[in-house]
């Protein structure tokens, strides 16, 4: 069987992991403190804060500014629930928008119907590690026109003066746009290191601190790393110094950080993360070359003029077909062991949601999820590997295709 996406555990992180092992400290530490450090060189942001997923993450920094009853968050239509689970969580209303037909990412004219008075922050997705147009979403939010509707609750949301860039950069690090990384591209920006990433921590993210000024983002980065220990004023690594046991709790935190055990595999990943992403390349493009002569085929955008992405998902469509047809092809091309994926139900689908919203509101998001499959893109991937999966793709879409006729 080929897998979809097994993690990458081999002996340089069996040995990271051991190392920390064998210090005596295994929650957050110095080597938590150093993938920090580590990732905001690569990033080119001014600070990071590792935590313990995006999704909380996410949710620190809704919480930092403020958002809550009555405020209004605006994502795609098209992402995985937790884009729209925190923006729930926070008590504000989550606004949904609609995509685009080529690189899945969100519709900035969508956005801007829909922001309003009440619109308090833009949350972006790079869906497959595709860099959004952050051009066009900060001439939007910088616009005259939207600023007058700007109606900020808290300092905080006064101090910036205008809607916040939020990015949910889950799949994104290591993208460019326009020679900036993610982590640099939003005001804040927030990765994903869960075990299928391609940079993975088997759990984990990292927030990447990028405010315009007069925010002091290496400020920010001390108080958000308070809010993941639950608001007190010491991490357990200060107190077991000798004497230095006493300690405040500051404010109601959260508890989501990052432990040196998951920043030890993150270390390893962030050294060779460069190679990492060429052979994700490569294999994007093999892909790419074995469906060009088939015009069913509607091979993924992965990188543009002014865009590089991470090449963290191959989104293969197959032109002409239905939701139906798709998933009878995937029935084939799993009955011959090879794992392919969906990349996402849309939020308006899940039962969580879709009393509130209509599909039928976001016709271009369901036409993407409708034809959409999947591919096998990780660093052990072998040529003869991705060879068997085209294969079976062909053969798996032209028999569904020839049942149509």
């Amino acid at each position: 069987m080929i897998p979809f996406s097994p993690p990458r555990i081999d002996q340089e992180i069996i040995d990271e992991v051991v190392d920390t092992l064998k210090s005596g400290w295994i929650t957050t530490g110095p080597k938590t403190l150093k993938f920090e450090n580590e990732l905001s060189a690569y990033c080119g942001n001014p600070a990071t804060v590792c935590v313990s997923a995006a999704t909380p993450g996410i949710q620190l920094v809704l919480s930092w500014m403020g958002i809550g009853e009555g405020d209004e968050v605006i994502i795609p239509a098209y992402t995985y629930c937790a884009t729209g689970n925190v923006v729930i969580h926070s008590g504000a209303k989550l606004i949904m928008v609609d995509v685009n037909e080529d690189d899945f990412n969100i519709n900035v004219d969508k956005i801007k119907e829909a922001i309003t008075e009440r619109t308090k922050v833009i949350m972006p997705v790079d869906i497959a590690g595709l860099p959004c147009d952050y051009d066009e979403i900060y001439n939007l939010v910088n616009s005259p026109e939207i600023k007058k509707l700007h109606s900020p609750s808290n300092e905080i949301q006064k101090k910036l003066g205008r809607i916040a860039v939020v990015s949910d950069s889950a799949h994104s690090i290591g993208a460019i746009y326009k020679e900036k990384k993610a982590g640099s591209l939003a005001d804040v920006s927030v990765f994903s290191f869960h075990a299928v990433k391609n940079l993975s921590t088997a759990e984990g993210g990292a927030i990447a601190l990028n405010m315009p000024s007069p925010f002091d983002n290496e400020e920010l980065r001390k108080q958000l790393k308070t809010m993941t220990l639950h608001g007190q004023s010491k991490d357990a690594f200060s107190k077991m110094q000798l004497g230095a046991w006493r300690y405040d709790v500051i404010e109601s935190g959260f508890k989501c950080n990052m432990t040196d055990i998951q920043a030890s595999m993150g270390l390893v990943e962030l050294a060779r993360y460069k190679g990492n992403l060429a052979r994700r390349r490569e294999i994007m493009t093999r892909y790419t070359q074995a469906f060009s002569a088939y015009e069913w085929a509607k091979t993924p955008v992965f990188e543009q003029e002014e865009k590089t992405g991470s090449f963290h998902l191959y989104l293969f469509r197959v032109n002409g077909i239905s939701e139906t047809e798709r998933d009878e092809i995937i029935a084939e091309i799993s009955e011959k062991q090879v794992a392919v994926n969906v990349h996402y139900l849309p939020v308006p689908m899940l039962t969580a949601f879709k009393s509130n919203y209509d599909i039928k509101d976001y016709p271009q998001t369901y036409k993407n999820y409708a034809c959409e499959i999947s591919l096998p893109v990780y660093f052990t991937l072998t040529n003869e590997q991705i060879d068997t999966v085209t294969e079976t793709v062909i053969e798996s879409v032209e028999k569904i295709l020839a049942q149509q006729s």
